[in-house]
């Protein structure tokens, strides 16, 4: 088989073929470190590329697959990444930061453990910007991430190393990190499914700023790959208190099934969103086929409060507090809008964070009656289509000015309620570019959200679509 075709190949795939002996783990993981080489230069999804590393554990993990009897895990010689917010032991972790430039974490967070016994194999750390404080990749440290649909683009962020590193066919698996988006930004923009699972399905440690937004989930090509990964990933952990308890769920399995009887909305602005119109026909056409489901689709403008005041003061609030402490004296070592971020915070009265997070117990109190008659809500991923790489945020969607963060206006409201939220490929501009559909479920209810992504897959595969630059 062709080393570039195996760097196409989905996890699922993957995982059986090493275990029948059809390829083997250092096969996979050298077609992979060689892709890494070749577009890591035209792209920049990879600050750290563990190739020696991936090397020695894919010849460990052939030597154990030649064992008779050998008991493989699950994701036995497939290749993952990780996002450069989440800790690995004795792997330089920097949080997109020059004031970690250098750090190098002596553990590894759950979600690599997890991986890692599971039979994964890390190529390397994904590009963030600095402590993923916008949805955009860039950074002081490694510079601009770029677009494989169009890389005078952005990925997105503030996982868009992992999703242009998915979408470039550089490691099925990535894990990515979400606390207004960050997960389903950077899927939207590159092509590729994410999954924001519930508040406490995965493990987060440590915890960032924004500790009680943020959320770790899956980035793949294909839900099924999201589903087994999710089936890793999920569980308990000590070291996060807030990590939901419970028997562990085969996300594989929770995939078969219909959506027959669900009721489903459909909202292209939640009532208050500036949306390109483009995008915003792209995803109406895509609701539509959940009729063919056997859905019963309700086009829906909710009368929800506005949460992006609640949310900018909690996720803002969150990383100046652990920021505050380096200015002014290392004020040259961190962003200049990431400054201004700190600098504004700072002057907030204490009462301003209070009264943050009784606006948001009182937006979830809408969304939980909203959710009392839907099973799922659809709207666009984002406002707008994929903008240049570099800057930290669009100031316009269709010609109407838009603060920094209002082109996510679909995203982080569902950080501030915890519940399981997807996106999903469902077309392109006429530019060619991706836009995603996302997908919103009860809390709780990651399965659901797969199996209804996994149904428009079957219907609307992307797969197979590559992007130009791979």
């Amino acid at each position: 088989m062709a080393k570039d075709e195996l760097t196409w190949m989905s996890a699922v795939e993957l995982a059986a073929a090493i275990r029948r002996k059809k390829v083997s783990p250092v096969e996979v993981v050298n077609a992979v470190l060689a892709r890494i080489e070749r577009l890591n230069p035209k792209l920049n999804p990879y600050c750290t590329v563990t190739a020696d590393l991936a090397r020695r554990e894919a010849k460990a993990a052939e030597r154990q697959l030649m064992r008779k009897g050998a008991r493989l895990g699950p994701l036995h010689g497939v290749p993952f990444s990780i996002k450069d917010l989440v800790i690995t032991k004795g792997v330089r972790t920097t949080w997109g930061s020059k004031l970690y430039a250098d750090h190098v974490p002596e553990e590894d967070a759950p979600v690599v453990e997890r991986l890692k016994a599971a039979g994964g194999i890390m190529v390397g750390k994904t590009n963030t910007p600095a402590f993923g404080w916008i949805g955009a990749t860039h950074n002081l440290v490694f510079g601009i991430t770029r677009n494989p649909w169009n890389p005078d683009l952005t990925p997105g962020g503030s996982s868009g190393g992992a999703g242009a590193a998915v979408a470039a066919g550089m490691a099925p698996l990535a894990v990515g990190t979400d606390g207004g988006g960050s997960i389903r930004i950077p899927s939207s923009f590159s092509g590729i499914f994410g999954l924001k699972p519930s508040f406490g399905r995965v493990p987060v440690y440590p915890f960032s700023g924004a500790w009680s937004l943020s959320h770790a989930g899956p980035m793949t090509r294909t839900v099924a790959d999201a589903a087994l990964m999710l089936t890793v990933l999920a569980g308990p952990d000590e070291r996060d208190a807030h990590s939901l308890p419970g028997q562990r769920v085969d996300y594989s399995k929770a995939l078969r099934g219909t959506l027959k009887g669900l009721r489903v909305a459909w909202s292209g602005t939640l009532g208050y969103a500036t949306v390109d119109p483009e995008v915003h026909a792209v995803c109406a056409k895509a609701a539509k086929r959940f009729n063919e489901f056997g859905c019963k689709v309700e086009a829906v403008d909710p009368s929800w409060p506005v949460p992006y005041e609640a949310w900018k003061v909690i996720f803002c609030g969150g990383i100046a507090a652990r920021l505050a402490s380096y200015l002014p004296e290392r004020a040259q070592d961190i962003d200049a809008g990431l400054v201004r971020i700190i600098e504004d915070a700072l002057k907030w009265p204490p009462t301003k964070f209070v009264q943050a997070w009784f606006d948001r117990l009182t937006f979830w109190d809408h969304v939980r009656k909203f959710f009392a008659k839907y099973d799922l809500l659809l709207t666009p991923t984002l406002a707008c289509p994929p903008f240049k790489a570099g800057i930290d945020n669009p100031t316009e969607i269709a010609g109407r000015p838009i603060p920094d963060y209002g082109w996510i206006p679909f995203t982080y409201p569902f950080n501030m309620t915890g519940q399981p939220a997807a996106s999903v490929p469902c077309g392109f501009t006429r530019d060619g570019l991706p836009v995603g559909l996302q997908i919103v479920g009860r809390r709780f209810d990651d399965a659901t959200v797969l199996r209804a992504a996994a149904c428009f897959e079957r219907a609307q595969p992307w797969a197979g679509k590559r992007p130009p630059v791979s």
